[in-house]
């Protein structure tokens, strides 16, 4: 495998998450993830070949839709 071949590779296990590496990140578990592809809440995911995948851009997105900012009460 040539040095253009590994950093690609490298670069694409920073951008592609299995469900093992979400649940992980979000401290949920795999379950849930299921869960939430079957009601369709969860984040855009890719099928193939039976392995579900996520996208770093489709994961920040929907972190995105659930971000918060203070409420009224925390501000000093």
């Amino acid at each position: 495998m040539s040095n253009a071949e590994i950093q690609h590779t490298t670069n694409m296990s920073k951008v592609i998450f299995s469900s093992r590496d979400l649940a992980a990140r979000w401290a949920v578990s795999e379950k849930t993830l299921e869960r939430w592809r079957m009601l369709r809440t969860g984040p855009d995911y890719i099928k193939l070949g039976g392995l579900v995948r996520y996208r770093l851009e489709d994961i920040s997105q929907y972190e995105t839709r659930f971000m918060r900012r203070r409420t009224s009460a925390e501000v000093a």
